[in-house]
């Protein structure tokens, strides 16, 4: 269980410094650069604890496919930036392949 707490640190982590990335403007500005330098450094952390016990394609999948759908959510909800049909169905195939990693894999660690 330890290693999904230090997965979803790791993963919350990566999407705040994603959510930063942008306004960093080619990293000119310190405050968004060092916001994003920060929140990668300890996503980055988080996830070599989790590799401790979780198998480093196990956690990929489910650190890259729970980013997605939380980057994808935070644009929606505060850039306005609108999801057709097909990006949500990816998503829903996303979100989908990873709880089947999760309930069915006995290579999660778990």
């Amino acid at each position: 269980m330890t290693a999904y707490l230090y997965l979803a640190t790791a993963i919350v982590a990566e999407v705040f410094a994603t959510s930063f990335l942008k306004y960093t403007a080619q990293f000119t500005r310190p405050l968004p650069t060092l916001l994003t330098f920060g929140g990668y450094g300890v996503a980055f952390f988080f996830l070599s604890l989790t590799l401790r016990v979780m198998p480093t394609g196990v956690a990929y999948a489910i650190w890259s496919g729970a980013g997605i759908v939380l980057i994808s959510a935070i644009n929606w909800i505060w850039l306005k930036q609108r999801l057709d049909a097909p990006a949500l169905a990816g998503m829903a195939l996303i979100v989908l392949g990873v709880a089947v990693i999760n309930l069915f894999s006995r290579t999660t660690g778990h």
